[in-house]
């Protein structure tokens, strides 16, 4: 899956927290989020923190934050749906040091192959041939 893939499928499932979702779609959206939020930082901290240039872009960082949030955490439970876990380990996150590794991890191991709880194999369903038609 191609960065530009992984970031529609995100948004094209915005609040949808059921279904699966591949590493390569978790890995693209996390990165091109990272790069977004590092680009608005670096902008602001070039204008210094006195200036309204900063404090927009702030704002804006701050409002691309908040409309990101939903499908940030839609895709990080289709993550641990792949992995046949519940969403609810989202909450070992606030285990200081320890849980953010645990699901550092689980991130990036592979997902169940076949279809498990949580629905069908995205690998499979990705490189499922087309239907003929007649």
């Amino acid at each position: 899956m191609s960065i530009g893939a992984a970031i529609a499928s995100v948004l094209r499932q915005y609040a949808t927290f059921s279904g699966r979702a591949r590493r390569s779609e978790y890995w693209w959206y996390s990165l091109a989020y990272a790069i977004v939020s590092g680009a608005l930082t670096g902008v602001a901290t070039g204008l210094g923190s006195g200036s309204t240039g900063y404090s927009l872009v702030m704002g804006l960082s701050g409002l691309v934050s908040l409309a990101l949030l939903l499908p940030t955490l839609a895709v990080f439970v289709r993550r641990m749906h792949d992995t046949n876990r519940s969403g609810f380990w989202f909450f070992l996150g606030f285990v200081p040091l320890v849980g953010g590794i645990i699901l550092l991890v689980w991130t990036i191991l592979p997902g169940t192959v076949g279809p498990n709880r949580f629905g069908e194999d995205p690998k499979a369903v990705a490189t499922s041939p087309a239907p003929a038609t007649v």
